[in-house]
């Protein structure tokens, strides 16, 4: 799977308050493909396969694990989302995988909307942990990671494998300055801070967020994911989508957000009226 550019996608009023399924669907259609050269380059570094049991944290929508099912690998995805987890549900009971509800006695795919007390009865531990959901854009975007990881580390075999993922240095990722706006339109507003505002990738991210969970760090890689769009409406909507403009659409309005970020993307756009830019995301191998 190689990222392409999104088909056009038109609203009767892009300004109307954004519901929760509709912002899902944005994600899962607009923006999530984006990452699939990172999703490929870790299954092809580790082998993912028929012999994988992998348990993905902040699942999203479902592609890496549609990606990794595919390959033969029984996969189980956690995320609070649940209009991101249906949309997974869609994704996998009509794709490689099989969604799995009570009582599948063999299952491809499990879908939780929290984190698993145990292994299911007769199934065997994980032997990959992974956490796609880049950090290093955001103040405080990792707080939850160690703890979400501490929970899951017992659910898999000893020496298990365990990905993070995360932004790449601000000079090697196009979309850095776009993902600013929200800084900037948050302290311009002098809203309450609460952590989210924009910072640039550090070097020691994943390392950091390992350390504090207590992992071992066993070789990294860098993947070049451009983010590409049919039109700058279909880029403004996929990039709110992710959620790292919240904090300035309560400060301002989702108006004045989609505004701006709609001017940050003129350096990218192309003559034929597409969005186009390069970025590399970083991700960490890590043993349990």
């Amino acid at each position: 799977m190689t990222p392409t550019l999104v088909r056009h996608h038109r609203y009767a009023d892009s300004s109307a308050p954004v519901d929760a399924g509709t912002r899902a669907r944005d994600w899962a259609e607009i923006q999530e493909r984006m990452l699939a050269p990172l999703y490929e380059a870790v299954y092809e570094r580790l082998e993912v396969g028929g012999g994988t049991r992998m348990l993905s944290l902040g699942c999203g929508s479902g592609l890496a694990l549609l990606i990794a099912a595919s390959r033969g690998a029984r996969v189980t995805g956690v995320d609070t989302d649940r209009e991101r987890l249906a949309l997974a549900r869609e994704r996998l009971a009509s794709g490689q995988g099989q969604d799995a509800g009570p009582g599948c006695a063999d299952p491809r795919a499990r879908l939780l909307d929290s984190m698993p007390a145990a292994v299911p009865d007769g199934e065997a531990p994980y032997n990959l942990l992974t956490a796609f959901q880049p950090i290093g854009c955001a103040a405080g975007d990792s707080e939850g990671l160690a703890p979400a990881l501490a929970s899951a580390v017992p659910l898999a075999v000893r020496g298990a494998t365990v990905v993070l993922a995360g932004w790449g240095p601000p000079e090697r990722c196009a979309t850095a300055p776009v993902l600013r706006v929200a800084a900037r339109l948050t302290e311009s507003a002098r809203a309450p801070r609460s952590g989210s505002g924009w910072r640039p990738a550090l070097r020691d991210d994943l390392e950091e967020v390992a350390a504090r969970a207590g992992l071992k760090p066993d070789g990294s890689g860098r993947v070049s994911c451009p983010f590409g769009y049919a039109d700058v409406d279909s880029a403004v909507r996929g990039l709110l989508s992710t959620g790292l403009f919240d904090t300035a659409i309560r400060a301002t309005d989702r108006t004045q957000v989609e505004k701006e970020v709609a001017e940050a993307l003129h350096p990218h756009l192309r003559p034929d009226g597409t969005v186009w830019m390069p970025n590399v995301f970083r991700y960490l191998v890590c043993v349990s």
